[in-house]
């Protein structure tokens, strides 16, 4: 017991020398945000959050705590510290405990202000009328691919993509009651029912498929009908009392969806960058082909190319690409400059750190 209270003894020690440096990197904090607010500088710089976090990892090599550990600690110090200068607030596809609702708490940690929409456009719109400074939307999914939805607002929006974030899905079965043989009704969004067909059809064989707009509203449907079950997330079944009969039930063990944050800020270069567009040229034979040489020749990586219809002219199409690079490198610059003279339409939707 001796030692074990000299080590308590020790850990208090180390703790008030973290709180003392903690309050220490507040005050300087502070003073970051004085200088930005007589530049009119936006307080959450996605390109210095980058860094922060490349840096500490880099650090950590031979630390005991894991990368996730150290960026889950360093997002609420980081989180805490907007709250001290101009926080800004945030819409997301709600309502809460939605998967899109926990990548906006990941990017942006617990102390900042939510505003959950009912739809990808609402949040285009909290950001694009300046009732909140980002918004948080789904833009694909590694197993049911693009979120069209989200791809078609760009063609309309002037708000940029100023980062991303990818986050492992791990779908779990909620109900009220005990067992699967008592489930005569599953509900979820429909993406999320697909995405767990296999053991839905193994366990679940008479079970009726209910899709939903979120599978939020899924565990508030749940909740109000006692033989029915949920697939949600385990944030869902903490919010609304349910109980996880069957934890990660998604069909593909590699399921992660890549949520974008969105504004209006442009995003400073930090080495490793994305840049994404959407263009559209004249339909003609090797189209497609002529416009994409100048990214080869400038050995431009493409890392997504998606097409979308316009909805304006039959057979009209429009692409988003993804690419490697800052709009500012020499190269990718040169790209877009030879690309613009094949196309019809060119927008660039922004660039920003590449996520992990």
């Amino acid at each position: 017991m001796s030692k074990l209270n000299n080590l308590r003894k020790k850990i208090d020690r180390i703790d008030s020398s973290i709180l003392r440096l903690l309050n220490e990197r507040a005050g300087v904090t502070l003073s970051i945000g004085k200088l930005k607010s007589k530049r009119t500088t936006p307080s959450f710089s996605p390109a210095r959050e980058a860094q922060i976090y490349e840096r500490l990892i880099k650090a950590n090599r031979k630390g005991l705590l894991k990368e996730d550990s150290i960026k889950a600690v360093y997002r609420e110090i980081m989180s805490g510290s907007l709250l001290l200068q101009n926080p800004p607030t945030v819409a997301y596809l709600g309502p809460e405990a939605t998967f899109t609702h926990i990548a906006a708490l990941k990017k942006f940690g617990k102390s900042l202000e939510y505003h959950e929409c009912g739809s990808i456009a609402d949040v285009f719109t909290e950001v694009e009328r300046e009732r909140t400074n980002y918004g948080v939307v789904p833009i694909e999914n590694s197993t049911e691919g693009a979120v069209n939805h989200t791809l078609d607002m760009f063609m309309d929006s002037d708000l940029k993509i100023c980062s991303e974030l990818y986050l492992p899905i791990e779908h779990c079965l909620l109900s009220l009651k005990n067992k699967l043989k008592d489930i005569r009704v599953v509900y979820s969004h429909q993406q999320v029912l697909a995405q767990c067909r296999i053991w839905l059809e193994t366990n679940l064989p008479n079970a009726k498929l209910v899709p939903v707009s979120s599978t939020s509203y899924a565990a508030k449907f749940c909740k109000a009908r006692i033989t029915s079950a949920a697939i949600a997330s385990k944030l869902a079944a903490e919010e609304y009392g349910l109980k996880i009969l069957a934890p990660s039930i998604e069909d593909s063990p590699h399921n992660i969806t890549r949520f974008l944050i969105i504004g209006k800020q442009e995003v400073e270069r930090t080495g490793k960058d994305k840049t994404s567009i959407v263009f559209s040229m004249k339909d003609k034979a090797g189209a497609l082909h002529d416009v994409l040489v100048p990214f080869k020749r400038n050995k431009i990586n493409l890392t997504k190319i998606e097409s979308r219809p316009s909805k304006k002219k039959a057979w009209k199409y429009y692409f988003f690409v993804d690419m490697q690079g800052h709009i500012k490198d020499k190269k990718l610059k040169q790209s877009l400059r030879q690309l613009e003279k094949n196309c019809t339409y060119l927008k660039i939707l922004g660039s920003y750190p590449v996520g992990r």
